[in-house]
């Protein structure tokens, strides 16, 4: 028997490696930049906020993590994910919350093994 943050691991890493090997740099970085700052926009603006903004965003590195993240959560999607977080009553927020930063500490993780990106690797206009 597996703990969640096994299995957490177990896809996430999965998932990391597949961007890897796939997608251009450019995205891995914007990717693992993103996965390095959403914990501590969670924390500032709450979950529902983050992933609203992250959304708006349009930037195909914080699209594809908010896919992944949705998968890791076993949700139908990331539309179903940001429905979730917005509607959800405050026990189901407030695990949702936890579920999300738990799996974002794995995407981290992630991003500084295999991506190669450090904490603020990519500025909020995608430089360096």
């Amino acid at each position: 028997m597996l703990t969640r943050n096994q299995k957490y691991a177990a896809r996430i890493f999965q998932q990391v490696k597949q961007l890897a090997d796939k997608e251009d740099k450019d995205k891995c970085k914007k990717y693992g930049s993103m996965s390095h700052r959403l914990p501590v926009l969670i924390r500032t603006a709450g979950l529902a906020q983050t992933l609203a903004f992250v959304e708006a965003r349009g930037d195909a590195g914080g699209e594809k993590l908010l896919e992944d993240i949705a998968v890791v959560l076993k949700f139908k999607g990331k539309e179903s994910l940001l429905e979730s977080s917005r509607e959800a009553e405050l026990p189901e927020y407030m695990l949702l919350t936890r579920q999300v930063l738990a799996a974002l500490t794995w995407y981290k993780r992630f991003a500084q093994s295999v991506l190669g990106v450090e904490s603020g690797a990519v500025g909020e206009d995608g430089n360096k």
